[in-house]
């Protein structure tokens, strides 16, 4: 049998490279070709097109449902609205994001399982029972990591022309972003959940927005926390910024609470710039908080931001 090591470079746009070296075994006609990845946690030959694939990762799911790829396993909740029918019974459930059913798994005797961000944690389990790849997101370079990862995708399922087109159109929207948002004023980030408001500055998990979109932060000085920093109605007022992005927690994941709308409809926060001039801006909360490794949900969040933003 002879191999062939081919370095497929799939694109460059400036912010990363991709290259992905696969290995063709050439043998009698029917014999697979075998992908040699490197992905978040190492390096796992994967067969090209696999028929059987299970998905931990909503952002990686939502890329899948992009390309038009059937997945035979997903998580069995919080699935977030963009993905609604994946919650139908034609798609088995195999755990959760943080906790594999690993009877499930072993059940469908997969060809490929795809783990990322919340699951993460469980790659070295699930590489034991079939080829598995982790594909979590790098909050250091959100962008480059989404579309590095969507390449990925690309190559093993033959799609690097629709995932090029998408990469390309989501660095052009960028591009546009950043335009807008010069000269815009400053933005402050919040979270709320279960009626606790926190703020999120500067290379946390929402820095894209100051980071790579180019919002002015209205607080330099936030803390980088995986939870953000806690924050009262006292400090949204003392740091009065233009622009208030709201990402409610409770309604990404179907949690019960107190809508982030009424929460934050407060004597103080009212006083600030933000509330006056009605840029207190609601974002997409499940493309932030559960898909936004997902490239076409990197883009719904450029959109919805150029859009608000536009109307300074």
């Amino acid at each position: 049998m002879r191999k062939i090591v081919m370095n497929i470079s799939l694109f460059s746009n400036g912010l990363r490279s991709v290259a992905v070296a696969a290995v063709l075994a050439l043998a009698p006609a029917a014999s697979a070709e075998t992908l040699k990845i490197e992905h978040s946690s190492g390096v796992t030959d994967v067969e090209k097109n696999p028929k059987t694939v299970l998905v931990y990762d909503f952002g990686m799911l939502e890329t899948l449902d992009m390309l038009g790829v059937a997945v035979a396993g997903v998580p069995g909740s919080a699935i977030p609205p963009a993905l609604e029918k994946y919650k139908s019974d034609d798609f088995p459930k195999i755990g959760t994001l943080f906790e594999p059913d690993y009877e499930a798994v072993n059940a469908a005797e997969p060809d490929l399982i795809i783990v990322g961000g919340r699951s993460q944690s469980k790659y070295a389990e699930l590489a034991k029972l079939a080829p598995t790849i982790d594909l979590t997101s790098d909050d250091k370079d959100l962008i480059g990591s989404v579309k590095k990862n969507a390449a990925i995708l690309g190559l093993i399922f033959g799609k690097e022309v629709e995932i090029k087109a998408a990469s390309d159109k989501l660095d052009g929207s960028i591009e546009k972003l950043r335009g807008v948002a010069k000269g815009a004023g400053s933005g402050l980030v919040l979270l709320t959940t279960g009626g606790k408001i926190s703020a999120y500055g500067k290379g946390s998990r929402f820095g894209e927005i100051h980071d790579i979109f180019g919002v002015e932060p209205a607080d330099p000085k936030l803390q980088v926390a995986t939870h953000g920093q806690a924050v009262s109605y006292e400090y949204i007022l003392e740091t009065n910024p233009d622009w208030i992005f709201v990402v409610d927690r409770d309604a990404a994941i179907g949690q019960e609470g107190q809508p982030a709308a009424a929460l934050l409809d407060n004597e103080l926060v009212r006083q600030t710039k933000a509330w006056k001039n009605e840029r207190v801006i609601y974002l997409d909360s499940a493309k932030l908080y559960l898909t936004s490794s997902g490239l076409k949900s990197e883009q719904d969040i450029v959109d919805q931001l150029t859009e608000a933003l536009s109307k300074k």
